[in-house]
């Protein structure tokens, strides 16, 4: 290969990386931040798990604490009332915070064991809940028989386990069409994607790509961003990976809102990343 072709080779490799923009640090100094999710007016919210807060990035860049005493909040989705849902990891429940300040038990226990320890969710258009429910650390009080993944329809109480063959479920979201939702399995390193049914059944179960540890996020037009081990990576519907950013500490959550990437990780930190166009 003569000099010419091989420096054309390399410039095609590596043009698409050079565009890529480079993650901004928003936040730093907290302990382990998860659960991003923003309300409609651009506000970001996100847990600090073992600290048991929730902070609030406003759209103006103010850093204040949003709630304290939260039980171990981790994942955090806003219901079409821009009322706050958390999965209460530490506490093993799922709530919702009312206007009044006060909270709302939606789910705590399924056939009269008590969930392991909610993780994340994602709220349908029609307002029902999935949500993950693995165990991390100890598992003495454990109740239930495995980690599975759980839905609950708009105005119920009552849940239903969707999904009981994955190892170790974690991150979640649905299209903003109700019709595919994604599963990461922490357990195996693997990503998988479900056609949604009635009454928020799954089906069809396959393997959208090989990795994944944690938090996921949906763009309008369907990419998907996935966690992985020290890295975010960006999805083209298909499964093909379009591009990915490093990070030197484990990426735990992300979240997007209008052209920007928010990513929350194990050493307390938050950071925005500028989608390019044609990404």
């Amino acid at each position: 290969m003569n000099f010419s072709i091989r420096f054309l080779v390399i410039v095609l490799i590596f043009i698409p990386m050079i565009a890529l923009a480079q993650p901004q640090l928003l936040v730093k100094g907290l302990t382990f931040t998860e659960g991003p999710a923003m309300d409609v007016d651009g506000n970001l919210f996100f847990s600090d798990v073992p600290e048991k807060k929730i902070y609030r990035y406003s759209s103006d860049g103010e850093l204040t604490v949003f709630m304290e005493n939260t039980g171990g909040a981790n994942g955090l989705a806003f219901d079409a009332q821009g009322r706050l849902v958390m999965c209460v990891s530490k506490n093993r429940k799922v709530v919702r915070l009312e206007p009044d300040g006060k909270t709302t038990v939606l789910a705590d226990s399924f056939q009269g064991r008590k969930l392991n320890s909610p993780n994340d969710l994602w709220i349908d258009p029609d307002g029902g809940i999935y949500f993950t429910d693995p165990r991390y650390g100890n598992r003495d009080s454990m109740e239930q028989k495995g980690m599975f993944v759980y839905y609950l329809a708009a105005g119920k109480e009552q849940l239903t386990r969707v999904i009981g063959d994955l190892e170790r479920p974690n991150g979640i979201v649905g299209t903003p069409d109700n019709k595919m939702l994604y599963v990461v399995d922490e357990g195996e390193r693997k990503t998988w994607r479900y056609t949604i049914e009635i009454n928020g059944k799954l089906a069809n179960k396959s393997l959208f790509c090989d990795g994944g540890i944690d938090g996921l996020a949906l763009t309008a037009d369907g990419r998907l961003a996935v966690t992985l081990e020290h890295e975010v990576a960006l999805y083209h519907p298909s499964g093909k990976k379009l591009s990915s950013w490093p990070f030197q500490s484990h990426p735990t959550n992300v979240c997007f809102y209008n052209d920007n990437l928010y990513v929350t990780t194990q050493a307390g930190q938050v950071f925005k990343i500028k989608l390019k166009p044609g990404l």
